[in-house]
């Protein structure tokens, strides 16, 4: 069989990273200076590689995250509680394995979001089912979801992802629709599945956004007790960077 049919196997068959392994192997010595066993051993090591960074690929991309973020970058040069010991072990995700929640509260540009991105982002990559929203557009979208009976698909989806981030919650209070959308989401989730709740208020002041005292007992019950929190404070790094960038000039 010649070369050029073994890579139109390959990629017939999807074996991309076969494909481009031995393809690459046609253009320099490296299958000389293996054995067989090493040879056979490399493509499918290519493999397995290519399928794991397709995977992390759609991952990230069915999450939905609002910009790139990565542990690697966390800033820890400003003062505002973020604490390098903590994230390392929260980059452990063993919450995740554990099915608890984490709050990341603090005033607006203190790195909420980015801190819950940057771990959903390692989330993906470590094989989790991740799902990113704004909570305010998230039951924007289901209350129309509801009406259209479209609504229990994306309970669905909710309830299947590994960890949800339910970013800038209690932005805007919640209305009647959106308290039992969201006691329907967290119950479905509750001790199974985790979420990442970030917000500018802190936690003693959900009780007043999402309203009607039962409702928010009875959803913060579940969320409280078996949580891990992160709490940030200071000035808007944003406008420290764009402070110190016009002293140095």
């Amino acid at each position: 069989m010649s070369n050029n049919l073994t890579l139109e196997k390959l990629r017939q068959m999807r074996l991309f990273g076969m494909h481009d392994a031995f393809k690459t192997s046609l253009e320099n010595t490296i299958k000389e200076q293996m054995t067989q066993d090493q040879f056979i051993a490399h493509l499918v090591a290519s493999e397995w590689d290519n399928r794991r960074n397709r995977a992390v690929e759609r991952a990230i991309k069915t999450a939905s995250f609002r910009y790139n973020a990565s542990l690697e970058d966390m800033d820890y040069s400003f003062e505002r509680g973020l604490d390098r010991n903590q994230v390392e072990r929260l980059a452990a995700l063993e919450f995740i394995k554990e099915g608890k929640d984490l709050f990341i509260t603090g005033p607006t540009g203190t790195g909420k979001s980015y801190l819950a991105t940057a771990l959903g982002n390692k989330a993906c990559q470590d094989g989790y089912k991740v799902l990113y929203a704004s909570t305010a557009k998230l039951m924007s979208a289901l209350k129309i979801a509801k009406v259209k009976g479209t609504i229990l698909n994306d309970f669905k989806r909710i309830e299947k992802a590994d960890l949800l981030i339910l970013d800038d919650f209690g932005m805007q209070a919640f209305d009647s629709q959106a308290r039992g959308i969201l006691m329907d989401i967290i119950e479905d989730r509750h001790q199974k599945r985790s979420t990442i709740i970030t917000s500018q208020l802190p936690v003693k002041g959900w009780y007043d956004v999402i309203g009607e005292k039962t409702v928010a007992d009875a959803i913060l019950d579940r969320l409280v007790h078996h949580s891990l929190r992160v709490e940030l404070y200071g000035e808007s790094i944003r406008k420290k960077k764009n402070k110190n960038e016009n002293d140095y000039r």
